[in-house]
């Protein structure tokens, strides 16, 4: 048994996806090592300690709160007669422009994958190293809306495409096995469809990097990126067309409550990561 388990973890820890996540969080941690006497120890200690508790717990609360099945599935049956009374029942229509041609399979769970939290980790470390005050809103931002997307899971439990009859695949489980070393099935609760916080959060990204890009480049990628993760979540079968669209309204409404509660603070407390970074003007 012992053995199976040693065998186990050696082959996740020889897997490409595992070396290529551990590479990106060693280039963060360098840039964060680099920039640490203009930032301040504990300015970083502080931060990763909100981050890395917020994230365990928004991911253990999410899966202990998964729904039933029955429910579940009731639910994304409802969702479907709620897109087809609304035109918006597009995902097998979708889903068939892909699903004979290997390489745009390839390419929709590249952008799943890869596209989400290895982007947010280093939009993250980009906007607190250089762009304090972004920062601390978007960080917010994400508390905000995970903290209501938790609430939602728990109350409305919503199956995703791939798990009902609707002759949709799992193009990620089928194609790759990268997602579960990213995002462990242990933390994952399956019937969190509703809303989609993998669009949403990426779309917070994409603003963000559009908001402080100064490269032409880095500020096209910053508008592609929603659009081309919105692709991803419906075109892998793992949410819904409204799902995204309630994610991404989520998403966007919490950034709303953050700029609002930040403009009813007192200026002196406002948008501070570190007494040691740079603030920003707004523009």
């Amino acid at each position: 048994m012992q053995t199976a388990m040693d065998l186990s973890v050696l082959n996740m820890l020889a897997s490409s996806t595992t070396v290529r996540w551990l590479l990106v969080i060693a280039i963060l941690a360098l840039l964060v090592y680099q920039e640490r006497h203009r930032v301040g120890w504990h300015s970083i200690g502080q931060e990763i300690i909100i981050v890395v508790s917020a994230f365990f717990l928004y991911f253990g609360v999410r899966g202990l709160t998964e729904g039933g099945v029955a429910i579940a599935t009731a639910h994304a049956w409802d969702i479907v007669e709620l897109e087809k009374r609304t035109g918006l029942w597009w995902e097998p229509d979708l889903q068939s422009l892909i699903a004979d041609r290997q390489w745009l399979v390839n390419a929709v769970n590249w952008v799943y994958i890869w596209g989400h939290w290895p982007v947010i980790a280093v939009t993250a470390v980009w906007l607190y190293l250089h762009h304090p005050v972004m920062y601390s809103r978007t960080r917010d931002a994400f508390l905000v809306s995970g903290a209501i997307g938790l609430i939602v899971f728990a109350l409305y439990p919503v199956a995703p495409p791939r798990l009902i009859d609707i002759g949709l695949m799992d193009t990620v489980t089928l194609h790759s096995n990268a997602y579960r070393y990213l995002q462990p099935p242990a933390l994952v609760n399956q019937y969190a469809a509703m809303p989609s916080l993998h669009f949403g959060w990426n779309l917070l990204i994409g603003l963000m990097i559009f908001r402080c890009a100064t490269n032409v480049a880095a500020r096209i990628f910053g508008l592609v990126l929603p659009v081309l993760m919105f692709l991803a979540v419906v075109l892998s079968g793992n949410h819904f067309i409204l799902d995204a669209v309630a994610g991404g309204a989520l998403a966007l409404g919490a950034l709303g409550v953050v700029l609002w509660l930040n403009r009813a603070r007192p200026a002196t407390s406002k948008d501070t990561v570190s007494p040691a970074a740079p603030r920003e003007v707004s523009r």
